[in-house]
């Protein structure tokens, strides 16, 4: 079976209050973290007709703050769909509502898994690549994949290789006390 993606895209808004600030009195990172799982949950749920639990979430940069008062909105999407999982895009969006002015404040990559009604890892329906984009995000997907599994197996106790990384950690902010 395979759906539309823009069938399960999901976008929420949201006022930032002065509760959501942190001490500086700018969105707490934590709680757009939160938000960013809540929607993501929301659209593998959509998709999939099952509960999801985050599997893992892919490098979140905050590129500009969120100041109180702002309305925040958020969108997601699925960008990939495997046997059980899905890559779900969130993007986050803050907009000062006396000015219109809006900005891109940060997107990730969730990756969800579907369970079934006995918590065991239930399949998903495929999606339906319909535009160049859409191709585009599915293919990041996958290269995103296969950078991920080569780096944990590079950095595997078993696998690393100490001498491979001195020269490069002697040009960082560190020192190295290890009797070799």
């Amino acid at each position: 079976m395979f759906k539309n993606i823009k069938d399960s895209q999901i976008t929420i808004s949201e006022l930032m209050l002065p509760s959501h600030s942190n001490f500086s009195g700018k969105i707490h990172g934590g709680y757009i973290l939160n938000l960013m799982d809540q929607i993501a949950f929301a659209c593998a749920s959509k998709h999939s007709r099952h509960y999801c639990v985050t599997a893992s979430v892919n490098k979140v940069d905050f590129l500009n703050p969120i100041d109180v008062g702002e309305l925040v909105t958020l969108k997601a999407s699925v960008n990939y769909t495997g046997r059980t999982s899905m890559v779900i895009g969130v993007r986050v969006e803050s907009e000062n509502i006396q000015t219109g002015k809006t900005k891109h404040c940060n997107s990730s990559y969730f990756t969800m898994v579907a369970k079934d009604e006995n918590g065991k890892n239930a399949s998903v329906p495929g999606i339906i690549l319909d535009s160049e984009q859409s191709v585009r995000r599915f293919s990041r997907s996958i290269t995103r994949q296969e950078q991920t599994k080569s780096r944990s197996n590079r950095f595997k106790s078993s696998e690393f290789k100490m001498e491979d990384y001195l020269n490069l950690i002697k040009e960082q902010n560190a020192k190295i006390k290890i009797a070799l």
